[in-house]
């Protein structure tokens, strides 16, 4: 059997399709350019509540983890060792997405303005104080994390480490709030939401866990 031109069909050219696929590959190359020109435009700047949120949090972040292995080296007791060790998983998780969204941002991961200048003009319990004098709120002193590191092993460290921690933890929990007033963007108010929520909660655990070693924790930062 031959064709209308006297060729056996299998030696027939089929029409080429490849004008509509490389018009189909230059939309996508296309629409691909404008959605990361928009994503970088849209990008939270170095000045920004996002990006000073980030670094802040980062750094307060580090300390509680530092904190957290201290006494987890120090205590037997179960509890409060699971605590410490909830404590370095989940803050180390989270410092690891302020630095990849500074990364994504096309942002340093330090910055040359101070500490919580972001929240200057905006305040909080501890923040109001903490974006004038440039300082974290709840972040343990020095001669504290010297107290800490050596404090004698078993009830004299795990008091200490629990009072540290629950200001730390309301400092955290007033910087996540500073950020929902300041930020609209969508991820970032996520993570903070979800820091008010934990850390409000282990707040409730370690005061309980001090009450059972008959100790008071330090005067609250949060007003609340």
């Amino acid at each position: 059997m031959t064709t209308d031109t006297g060729l056996p069909p299998d030696t027939v050219s089929r029409p080429r399709r490849t004008t509509p696929i490389l018009g189909v590959i230059a939309v996508v190359v296309a629409v691909a350019a404008v959605l990361l020109f928009l994503t970088r435009s849209q990008a939270p700047g170095d000045a920004s509540p996002e990006a000073g949120f980030a670094r802040d949090m980062g750094v307060h972040h580090a300390q509680a983890v530092e904190m957290s292995f201290i006494v987890r080296d120090k205590s037997t007791d179960d509890q409060l060792r699971t605590l410490a060790y909830d404590i370095i998983t989940t803050q180390s998780t989270q410092r690891g997405i302020f630095m990849g969204w500074l990364q994504q941002w096309g942002l340093d991961q330090a910055s040359l303005l101070p500490p919580m200048t972001w929240m200057a003009g905006h305040g909080g319990h501890g923040g109001a104080g903490a974006a004038t004098t440039g300082s974290m709120p709840g972040m343990a002193s020095d001669e504290e994390m010297k107290r800490l590191r050596s404090a004698a092993p078993g009830k004299d460290a795990e008091v200490l480490f629990l009072q540290l921690m629950i200001r730390h933890h309301e400092g955290g929990v007033d910087m996540a709030e500073g950020l929902l007033k300041l930020s609209g963007r969508a991820e970032v108010r996520a993570l903070a939401q979800h820091i008010v929520n934990g850390q409000l909660a282990e707040i409730r655990q370690m005061r309980e866990l001090l009450t059972n070693r008959g100790a008071q924790p330090l005067p609250s930062i949060l007003g609340k």
